[in-house]
């Protein structure tokens, strides 16, 4: 099985990072990280050898629905993600890439906060 990182360069993605790496050593899964920021991580930094990339579709303009679109595949057992604290109000009038993935996901999904003072 496969486990998806929607991978970004911010607090609350390397949390999310972090937590993928140990999730798919737990569940001995392959880790497929998906950069959602356009950033272009490297499969050596995560220090598990089960790990791969694949960036969203050049021609697309929706990273996050790529990444949505690749959960209708029958090996995506969970796709993790990290978000950041935000206010009440915050959270009504202000979209992100990651409640869109909560939300529109085909498979579970894990959210990961960074440590209290890191974003």
């Amino acid at each position: 099985m496969t486990i998806v990182l929607a991978s970004a360069e911010s607090p609350a993605g390397h949390a999310a990072r972090d937590y993928a790496v140990e999730e798919a050593k737990r569940r001995d899964a392959d880790l497929l990280v998906f950069p959602v920021d356009g950033s272009s991580p490297d499969p050596a930094q995560f220090g598990y050898d089960r790990v791969s990339v694949q960036t969203p579709d050049e021609r697309s303009k929706d990273a996050v629905g790529d990444l949505i679109d690749m959960t209708t595949r029958g090996d995506i057992e969970v796709v993790v993600v990290g978000v950041r604290r935000r206010s009440p109000v915050g959270k009504m009038f202000l979209g992100s890439s990651a409640q869109q993935i909560i939300l529109e996901s085909g498979v579970p999904v894990i959210t990961v906060k960074p440590a209290q003072g890191e974003g």
